[in-house]
């Protein structure tokens, strides 16, 4: 039976074990390998599994690979020899040598001797001198993916495509370099879903920040050479104060509807409230978004009743907007990501 493992959130198991049975109804978890990093049994065929969820991705589990090869360890630098000779025999064939290929390793165990790097070197130099596939560790088309986990110390092995992968961040953890200037870890959710849903802002675009203080996702903005109105009644950090890019108004996302909004090219909402609630502000704001315009918005989730309430939140949305994604991201905590576009009328 194949299997795979798949990754999420650790608050968000139960979410992601729905999407699973509504993918796969044959499947069922057979392990939970660390918190949010499961081993699945899915009853029907891996690439047909990962097919469906490359047209339709999840919102809950944001990686996903195949255990093509298990394989004993010992907790011992000897296992990088293991792991070696495994690759050699179970996949020098099935790895195509003219694409570019990467090796994620993530190891689940603080105390394992071996580090991520030192199985990712170490099985990359394998493959290179037994195929001459190219390494391209940015954008591999090809993923060799080693999960090692302990009690017992065992290692997942599988080879995929990586647009099969859902992401092609091992285990889905994109990583930003912290900035000196940063101004919230937010802004770290901004920059992974510009980037996760291949959002182009435009050149000297007019943004509309909903809920901005203290500014991170304005001073993102900013960095993407957009023009921001910030509403927030709190405060924006300081070292923004003087960027003639940025207009502060400092009121409510409901005061300023009453205000004659001007129109945007992108409407961003980081609000920590109902997400019924934001979602019901958005719709309103959407009259004032251009035809080609880009709606981001998360959306709080509670620790009860989530699918409900996401369901309820979606139907308002689809008043004003298509879902173009949703996503917990890596940056996301008790929360999703939501990508909007005018919807077609």
């Amino acid at each position: 039976m194949p299997q795979a493992i798949l990754t999420c959130d650790p608050d968000s198991v139960d979410l992601a074990r729905h999407e699973l049975k509504e993918a796969a109804p044959a499947s069922q978890i057979e392990n939970i390998l660390s918190p949010g990093v499961l081993l699945a049994e899915l009853g029907d065929s891996y690439w047909e599994f990962a097919e469906k969820w490359h047209q339709q991705s999840p919102i809950f589990v944001r990686h996903l690979c195949p255990v093509q090869t298990i394989l004993p360890l010992h907790s011992a630098e000897r296992d990088l020899d293991d792991l070696v000779q495994a690759i050699a025999v179970e996949f020098n064939e099935l790895i195509d040598p003219e694409l570019s290929f990467s090796v994620q390793t993530r190891i689940l165990s603080k105390n394992y001797p071996l580090k991520p790097f030192d199985v990712n070197t170490a099985l990359a130099n394998q493959i290179q001198e037994s195929t001459s596939a190219p390494l391209d560790v940015r954008k591999p088309l090809q993923i060799m993916s080693v999960v090692v986990a302990q009690n017992p110390p065992v290692a997942y092995l599988g080879l995929s495509p990586t647009m099969l992968n859902i992401s092609d961040w091992a285990g889905g953890m994109r990583r930003f370099m912290h900035e000196d200037n940063q101004i919230s870890r937010a802004e770290f959710k901004l920059l992974e879903a510009l980037d996760l849903f291949k959002i182009e802002l435009p050149v000297r675009g007019v943004a509309l920040d909903l809920g901005a203080a203290p500014g991170g996702w304005t001073r993102i903005l900013r960095q993407k050479g957009q023009y921001v109105t910030a509403i927030d009644t709190a405060r924006l950090d300081a070292r923004l104060k003087g960027d003639e890019g940025i207009r502060y108004l400092h009121m409510t996302a409901q005061a300023y509807l009453k205000d004659e909004p001007d129109f945007f090219d992108i409407i961003v909402n980081d609000m920590r409230m109902d997400a019924r609630d934001s979602a019901r502000i958005m719709v309103s704001y959407a009259t004032y978004l251009y035809p080609h315009g880009t709606g981001l918005m998360t959306l709080k989730l509670p620790e009860e009743d989530r699918q409900p309430i996401l369901k309820q939140t979606f139907d308002i949305l689809r008043k004003a907007y298509t879902v173009a994604g949703a996503r917990q991201l890596f940056h996301n905590r008790s929360e999703i990501t939501v990508y909007l576009k005018h919807r077609e009328r």
